[in-house]
């Protein structure tokens, strides 16, 4: 850094780009500025910062003597690669008519090393120049460069462009895709042409889904790369879906142990597909660990840094990484560069160091040596296959490309502005804070066919290329496009995989597995093992009513109140309806016995009617047995209406026939006991009761006992009626489609009424059960009613609790049992006298006593 020797008042005020003339002194330079690397000055200048060696040897100052500047070694063949690139395009643009016409660009680029503080050091030569003395006009004049390229990391980048934003210096890298970078608040006068992570982190964790991999392991590189854009992965990857198992990070100064402890995580590790999200350098160290190591098996995602290097797919030692998928950006053909490429020679520019350096790597000679193993300057450019002379993929090259031209096209617009403004006095120069708004703005469509602008984060349009390691026939690894990744495009098409056409680990045709948990299938759920990620579950069966129709559902979801679930629980059905059918065994002898019971009751009251004018069946008013025998008939007629699917008039039909009908019956049954209690009664002494008891009186008390059960009945059906309804809660597995009651005050009332008779109707018959007529039908009506009064108390209990179809059996079978109880306790007798003691059936017989 430069140093006052008199005040560091000057100094903060260069610094800062402030010029007040506080004193006539001057401030020197303790240390020398670095000089660019490469440089040419014209018109307008452009810098441009590269790690053209992979490291800086770091010294240890002692702080007593004037440190030497930093040594870097091993050149890197890539950014050696993109210096080139951006001097082609440089000179290309000076050479067009159309593009900055009359000025012409130069270039000052610096070597970083693949360090951040030398990245800074880079940055503040290139804003303040190189001067040895500063002057209170140093800081008046322009910066040495209107815009910088570069740099090629994340990190390096970070610390330039926090260094010259608040300078308004445009920073426009090629290479630093960390997400950190789009935060305009921080870094304010930073662009790039490659997209930002953020998109890569999205797209990878969208193809992890797409290829059904839930649980992944991720290395990282230590730094804002990698660290950025692990964090950007792990928070799309979890919503998702995907279980990240470990994540591991390194860097390219760790000892050798922690890339070790790396390898170890990776091989314990269940997770078959692992993404490294890691810079080239080091990746490539990591790489050199497992190969030692023989790990095979895995799966590579990889990020854009390196899943296209060639010089690791030439690598024989990691023919591991066969089948490795990732995104890269875009391929592109530059017209003319190749030949640009190969016509680089020492020879042109004879001072230039780093073009000797670039010769002796290569061709693995020394000018130093005039025997054997020295340069010659005759070797051949265009003889060699290796990273520099390969133009096959110029995926990261072409955002160099793309770079110069956006800066040029910057300048082009402020400059043309600048000529046609009346305000703008001759031979005045934009200042960076113009370059940098216009920068915004701009919008070009490059060569290669590509449109290129910025959003208001600095960045393009986010396009990668999905790229998948094959082996040829000839044993050479290349990279299959297989897809790409569009932001613009909408969420379901933003990702197109052709899956047809690649390859996994091991040259596999097979789509690997790496799952913690098997999927479960349609009818389960999954259930969370404690203590680990939400991917590692078990499946649990859904419970009985509830469904599951896709794989790895995370819950059962219950069926509507009319469906229920399949066997396999992966579907709603519609609940069996449930109803007393007269299909089914129970329903289909119910039938049978009500035929058989109306049949019977058809039968006897025929055989009456034959022997009509007999003296048994004269006997207790034969207009009361003919009643009788009717109001039975509908009894086991009115039982039928129980069976069947209840509808709106069955329901009310069913309950009110059924009360009607045995209130009738019953009353038939009051009035021959009265009239047999009566007939005792009138054969005593002085007793005329009998004509209170007559014919007509008799019909009139059955018609009035049964008018009160149809007003019941009528009130009934006025206020609530019984109505048809879907009994849900009873059964949750099918439906009891039964006759609601309505009014359950209405159904008791009409049952109440009806064993009120039939409680009165036994009273009277045991009372006369003993009277001296030798055939005393009193008997037989009490042995009836108390048939009656068991079969109807024991449906009380039955009724209420018996479940759906049963409920409406029982009713049924009280009907059918009570009504057969009538039949045979009070017409069997009298049937057996007509057909088999027809001796019996006179007056005499009939009159006689019992001694």
């Amino acid at each position: 850094m430069a140093k006052s020797t008199v005040s560091l008042l000057p100094l903060l005020l260069v610094v800062h780009g402030i010029c007040v003339p506080v004193s006539t002194q001057v401030c020197r330079l303790l240390g020398q500025s670095a000089l660019p690397l490469v440089s040419e000055d014209r018109d307008i200048n452009i810098g441009a910062i590269f790690s053209l060696h992979k490291s800086a040897l770091l010294k240890i100052h002692n702080f007593t003597s004037k440190p030497e500047p930093t040594t870097c070694g091993s050149l890197n063949l890539r950014e050696f690669k993109f210096v080139q690139t951006l001097i082609f395009a440089i000179e290309e643009i000076n050479n067009s008519t159309q593009l900055l016409p009359g000025v012409s660009l130069g270039y000052k680029i610096y070597d970083s090393c693949g360090s951040i503080t030398q990245a800074i050091f880079s940055g503040m030569d290139l804003m303040n120049g190189y001067e040895e003395t500063l002057s209170d006009s140093s800081c008046s004049r322009p910066p040495a460069v209107y815009a910088i390229v570069g740099e090629s990391n994340s990190s390096p980048t970070v610390g330039l462009a926090s260094l010259v934003g608040p300078f308004s210096v445009p920073v426009i890298s090629h290479f630093a895709t960390c997400a950190c970078l789009s935060n305009k608040k921080r870094y304010r006068s930073f662009f790039r042409t490659i997209p930002s992570d953020y998109y890569q982190s999205r797209a990878l964790a969208q193809l992890v889904k797409h290829f059904g991999w839930t649980w992944i392991g991720t290395v990282r590189s230590r730094s804002d790369y990698g660290n950025n854009g692990i964090a950007a992965f792990e928070e799309a990857a979890k919503q998702e879906g995907i279980c990240i198992e470990y994540s591991e990070a390194v860097f390219k100064t760790d000892p050798e142990e922690q890339f070790l402890k790396t390898l170890q995580v990776i091989k314990k590790g269940t997770a078959r597909v692992v993404l490294a999200f890691m810079a080239f350098g080091d990746f490539v160290l990591l790489l050199k660990v497992i190969a030692q190591h023989n790990i095979t098996g895995i799966q590579w995602i990889g990020s854009e840094s390196w899943i296209t290097s060639q010089n690791l797919a030439e690598t024989k030692e990691y023919s591991f990484l066969s089948g490795a998928v990732g995104f890269a950006i875009a391929n592109a053909k530059i017209v003319g560069l190749r030949e640009f490429l190969l016509n680089v020679h020492p020879h042109q520019e004879p001072n230039n160091e780093l073009l000797k350096e670039f010769w002796e790597t290569v061709f693995l000679c020394f000018f130093r040596n005039s025997g054997s193993g020295g340069c010659t300057g005759s070797e051949r450019l265009a003889e060699l296959q290796n990273e520099y002379t390969d133009v096959s993929e110029l995926r990261i090259v072409n955002k160099v490309y793309t770079a110069v031209y956006a800066v040029a096209h910057t300048l082009h617009n402020v400059l043309n502005d600048f000529r046609s403004s009346i305000n703008t006095s001759k031979g005045e120069r934009p200042t960076p804070q113009k370059i940098l708004e216009y920068m915004k703005d701009v919008s070009f469509t490059v060569k290669t066919g590509e449109k290129i602008f910025f959003d208001a984060s600095g960045d393009p349009v986010a396009r990668y290329d999905l790229v998948n390691w094959q082996s040829a026939e000839d044993g050479s690894m290349q990279f299959k496009h297989v897809g790409f990744y569009d932001s613009s495009l909408s969420s379901e098409q933003c990702l197109q995989v052709n899956q047809e056409h690649m390859l996994w680990a091991g040259n596999s045709g097979e789509l690997p597995v790496s799952v913690c948990s098997e999927s479960c299938l349609p009818g389960t759920r999954k259930a969370v093992q404690k203590g680990r990620p939400v991917c590692c579950y078990d499946c649990i069966p859904c419970a009985e009513g509830e469904i599951s129709n896709g794989t790895d559902s995370s819950d059962c979801f219950p069926c509507d109140l009319e469906y229920w679930s399949n066997e396999s629980r992966d579907r709603c059905v519609l609940k069996v309806v449930e109803f007393l059918s007269y299909t089914e065994i129970m329903g289909m002898v119910l039938c049978i016995f009500s035929f058989i019971g109306a049949l019977l009751t058809a039968i006897v009251s025929f055989l009456f009617y034959l022997h009509k004018e007999t003296p048994i069946v004269r006997a207790n008013n034969s207009e009361l047995s003919f009643l009788l025998l009717f109001s039975l008939l509908l009894c086991f007629v009115c039982s039928l209406t129980f069976i069947g699917r209840p509808t709106e008039w069955s329901c009310m039909l069913r309950h009110t026939a059924f009360g009607i009908t045995f209130v009738l019956c019953i009353s038939c049954v009051l009035g021959k006991t009265v009239v047999v209690l009566m007939a005792f009664r009138a054969t005593l002494p002085g007793s005329n009761v009998m004509k209170w008891f007559g014919p007509l009186q008799q019909r009139l008390s059955v018609v009035s006992l049964t008018l009160i059960q149809v007003l019941i009945c009528v009130l009934w059906l006025t206020v609530s009626p019984p109505f048809p309804y879907m009994n849900l809660s009873y059964y949750r597995e099918k439906i009891i489609l039964e006759c609601n009651l309505g009014s359950a005050l209405g159904f008791w009332t009409v049952l109440g009424y009806t064993g009120l008779l039939s409680i009165l109707c036994f009273v009277l018959a045991f009372f006369a059960r003993k009277l001296p007529d030798n055939f005393n039908e009193a008997k037989f009506i009490t042995f009836s009613m108390l048939i009656f009064s068991a079969v109807w108390l024991t449906f009380i209990p039955a009724y209420v609790s018996s479940p759906g179809k049963y409920t409406v059996a029982v009713q049924i079978f009280a009907i059918l049992a009570s009504s057969f109880g009538l039949l045979f306790c009070i017409f069997a007798p009298k049937c057996y006298i007509i057909l088999l003691k027809p001796d019996k059936n006179t007056k005499n017989q009939m009159m006689k006593q019992h001694r």
